[in-house]
């Protein structure tokens, strides 16, 4: 397979990745089984992982907690012989062995490779170790020809974001700080790209003449389990709204770019949320599951939300009165993530009454941020025989369609691909994280009650007069066609 990855895709030299957090629930899901995954591809041309924990283990206990992890969670098929190779570029060193022995195993293994490398820090650890994990590179002197990976949150209001990059920024240079958001990984949220920029129909219609509203809607099902006293401290809007969907807001929201390089997308990115208007509390329904409070970590009278709702509004040309309706929350009647915009309805219908027009809604493009990229255009077309009856009809697009469903990378898998070649494009800049702080203020100052919703459910009652005269997308959303039909 290394043959046929494409030139410029991955580094141009060796690395050795310091995962602090090695043995955590983030590093077994997604970062050990990524490593491997790109490292047996050929993605990276040489490849060492010190793994860095609390735990007092050895190199091989690391080795079998990676392997294990590699059997549960890689979606791909484990080779014995990739499986060896990959277990030699594993090391291990406890947190409590101190920076001298850190620096040690990391000079040792950029020994085993000829000329060259570079270093990569991942910090998967809670966000109260973060700091303490930069110190601990920077003692150890490891802070020269490296990369640092920091896990949200980022801050949990304007002074607490401020102060953290102040703090990151002793250590490491702000081109060298790669704030992770997953979402962006994946290649869906990619696609929007492509398909604003690289096609001539949909770009002049990418604004508020045709455009009459947008929805980012990001229900989970799960529940919190192990995470409950952290969320306790977080709730939905710092732990997804700030590090998730405000950044998909600013990737489908932004202008064009000068060219697809790091720099002039950043800069696009943070147009958009300096032009964001402060989020007001009257425009936000917060609620919490009927249970939370009796799980472990949480108080009996918490007011935290697991669900949040909003509108808010980029106040420049392009989208001035243009609502973002935006969602997301924590045992949810479904697991999605949509983006739903919706278009402006002829200002005149000729069609007779009962003929089904606006029957079902305004016509939607809907991009689903799934792994694989899917895209829906729905629209209305006349139903066939006598008379004139419409329904909505839909063209659908996904990546499982195509012959190139095996080369997605999973979305940790391409950031830290990126991080690797120094590539910003789909990570978050100190000045836009201070930014979507600072829009958040009147809100975290001043947040309305919680409202109680059943697990299981879309949330309060309240979302639907937040969202009036408009409905949610979501239950409403067109079904995916199946790629695989019964009979096929």
């Amino acid at each position: 397979m290394a043959g046929r990855i494409p030139a410029g895709v991955g580094p141009q030299h060796p690395q050795v990745v310091v995962l602090v957090g090695a043995t955590g629930d983030l590093a077994r899901r997604k970062l050990l089984p990524g490593l491997f995954h790109l490292s047996s591809s050929g993605f990276i041309p040489g490849c060492r992982i010190i793994g860095v924990s609390l735990d007092d283990i050895d190199a091989d206990g690391f080795r079998n907690i990676a392997r294990a992890a590699v059997a549960e969670f890689s979606a791909r098929k484990v080779a014995d012989a990739d499986w060896a190779a990959f277990a030699g570029c594993l090391q291990y060193t406890s947190l409590s062995a101190g920076p001298e022995v850190l620096k040690a195993a990391v000079l040792e293994a950029e020994r085993a490779f000829n000329g060259e490398s570079m270093r990569l820090h991942y910090l998967s650890v809670p966000p109260n170790a973060a700091l303490a994990a930069v110190h601990l590179l920077g003692e150890a002197g490891l802070v020269e020809r490296s990369r640092i990976i920091m896990e949200k949150p980022f801050g949990t209001d304007l002074p607490s974001a401020v102060a953290l990059n102040a703090r990151l920024h002793e250590v490491f240079d702000e081109d060298r700080i790669f704030r992770i958001d997953h979402f962006l990984g994946k290649e869906a949220a990619q696609n929007i790209l492509a398909f604003r920029f690289a096609n001539g129909l949909f770009e002049p219609i990418w604004n508020r003449n045709f455009i009459d509203h947008v929805q980012i809607d990001v229900p989970e099902k799960l529940a919190l389990g192990k995470r409950s006293g952290f969320y306790e401290q977080t709730g939905a809007y710092r732990d997804m709204v700030v590090t998730h969907l405000f950044q998909i807001l600013g990737f489908m929201a932004m202008e064009a770019p000068t060219s697809l390089e790091p720099k002039p997308i950043s800069e696009e990115k943070n147009k958009v949320f300096r032009s964001m208007l402060p989020i007001r509390p009257s425009d936000v329904v917060r609620g919490q599951y009927t249970g939370y409070r009796s799980e472990e970590g949480v108080y009996s009278d918490s007011d935290t939300e697991t669900f949040i709702a909003l509108k808010c509004f980029i106040d420049n040309w392009r989208w001035a009165g243009v609502p973002f309706y935006l969602r997301t929350g924590k045992r949810m009647a479904e697991g999605q993530r949509i983006i739903s915009i919706a278009f402006r309805e002829p200002p005149k219908s000729m069609f007779p009454a009962g003929s089904g027009v606006s029957a079902q809604g305004p016509d939607h493009l809907t991009f689903d941020l799934a792994d694989a990229a899917k895209m829906s255009l729905s629209f209305y077309g006349k139903r066939p025989g006598p008379g004139m009856r419409l329904d909505k009809v839909s063209m659908q697009f996904a990546m499982h369609d195509t012959s190139h469903i095996g080369d997605v990378l999973e979305a940790y898998e391409r950031l830290i691909l990126d991080a690797m070649r120094g590539d910003h494009t789909l990570f978050t800049t100190a000045e836009g994280i201070e930014r979507l702080w600072e829009v958040s203020t009147p809100l975290l100052e001043g947040p309305p009650a919680v409202r109680f919703y059943d697990p299981g459910s879309w949330g309060p009652n309240a979302i639907h007069q937040l969202v009036a005269p408009h409905a949610w997308r979501l239950p409403f959303e067109r079904g995916w066609r199946d790629p695989n039909p019964v009979g096929s």
